[in-house]
């Protein structure tokens, strides 16, 4: 099916790796022109050269999308490159601050620290990004939003009480969003994923096997794999796919949806 993608420009935050990068292979392959954007600025370029690879033009840029200063840099530069933004996806977000050495773990064990952490990056990085592309897209009289939201956000989870509250604000706020600027021919939908097994989640599990030994931890994964009907993980691809088709005009009736792609997990 051909998506009418040739010659958009679409930029996708947090996509030097797993879902992100993916997303933008795919927009890619379909023949959009493409932003990387990573706070890692070596993995960015790597995206883009993967996409420049297929044919279409694409620019790496290190932005953080819980700064607002750099968010409007970004957007100022592919303005400059562009002309244009005809797709956003908003894919950045976190619901742990990794690097710190934080884990997962009851709320009334987190700070106000952990919370800002989850809230600036998963929430505000999408109330910023959304507002810098925003004003152009209402101008062209066309865009279209894609969040990238949890099933967290849809029905809780336990020791991610911020980051539940976070995607689940992105839901609320899409949908007020979608009643907006609709007359303005912008959709603005969600996919929300389940477990997925992105670079850094396999790294994690790998690391949790040899912590707890074979047997364990395929017990331990046989019992995961129960809650999700299709009896498997996502992977990067099923949640991209999505959201492209959500951003293409193939889905143009579709609006203010969250739409789960985790095999069943989540079924609101």
């Amino acid at each position: 099916m051909d998506l009418f993608l040739k010659g958009k420009v679409a930029i996708v935050t947090g996509s030097g790796l797993g879902i992100g990068r993916v997303s933008v292979l795919t927009l890619a392959a379909e023949g959009a022109n493409v932003v990387v954007n990573d706070i890692n600025q070596s993995v960015a370029e790597k995206t883009a050269e993967e996409a420049r690879a297929l044919g279409v033009k694409a620019l790496a840029i290190k932005a953080g999308v819980d700064n607002q200063d750099e968010v409007n840099d970004l957007y100022k530069k592919v303005i400059e490159e562009f002309g244009r933004v005809d797709i956003l996806i908003n894919n950045a977000g976190r619901g742990v601050h990794w690097e710190a050495g934080k884990t997962p773990r009851p709320f009334y064990e987190t700070e106000k620290e952990d919370w800002d952490y989850t809230v600036n990056l998963c929430l505000y990085g999408v109330f910023n990004c959304t507002r810098a592309v925003l004003p152009g897209m209402i101008k062209n009289q066309y865009g279209k939003i894609v969040n990238m939201i949890s099933d967290a956000g849809r029905t809780g989870e336990a020791f991610m009480a911020a980051y539940s509250a976070a995607k689940g604000g992105i839901v609320a706020f899409q949908k007020a969003l979608a009643r907006e600027v609709g007359k303005f021919n912008i959709n603005v939908n969600a996919v929300s994923a389940g477990a997925t097994d992105t670079e850094r989640i396999l790294a994690s599990r790998e690391k949790l096997k040899n912590k707890m030994g074979d047997e364990d931890f395929k017990k331990r994964m046989e019992a995961m794999l129960k809650v999700y009907p299709i009896r498997r993980l996502g992977e990067p691809i099923d949640l991209a796919r999505m959201c492209v088709f959500l951003s293409s005009d193939v889905s143009r009736h579709i609006t203010g949806q969250t739409i789960s792609v985790s095999g069943g997990f989540s079924m609101v």
